[in-house]
């Protein structure tokens, strides 16, 4: 039986990959131990895990999480009250497949979707 998923995402810098997860979006980092080259942080119920990828290019990474809350204008607020750059493609909007969403991008352009069925 499936319990969760903890998607791993690419990161070229640790340090600046937490603080954009820990300060901009509010998520807190995970485990008792400092790995080399690797980063988990969690909000609520979900968890996302980060791999060192020093080469990774920007440009060319189609890194992608849809995250589901139930309370996405409470987080589009959230965010923006952090100034946290909204994808400019993925402002909130209703959806016409039945989801509210938007969109960000991390440090290393990896998109997050963040989506509540209407």
């Amino acid at each position: 039986m499936l319990t969760s998923i903890n998607p791993k995402l690419p990161m070229r810098n640790k340090g600046v990959t937490k603080d954009f997860y820990v300060n901009q979006l509010g998520f807190t980092e995970l485990g008792s131990t400092d790995f080399d080259g690797y980063l988990m942080v969690g909000k609520d119920s979900v968890q996302l895990h980060f791999f060192e990828f020093k080469e990774l290019d920007p440009k060319e990474n189609y890194g992608q999480v849809y995250i589901r809350t139930d309370a996405i204008d409470n987080l589009y607020n959230s965010f923006l009250d952090r100034k946290v750059a909204i994808h400019p493609n993925g402002k909130l909007e209703s959806k016409p497949w039945g989801q509210k969403e938007f969109s960000v991008l991390d440090p290393d352009t990896n998109l997050l979707t963040f989506g509540q069925a209407i």
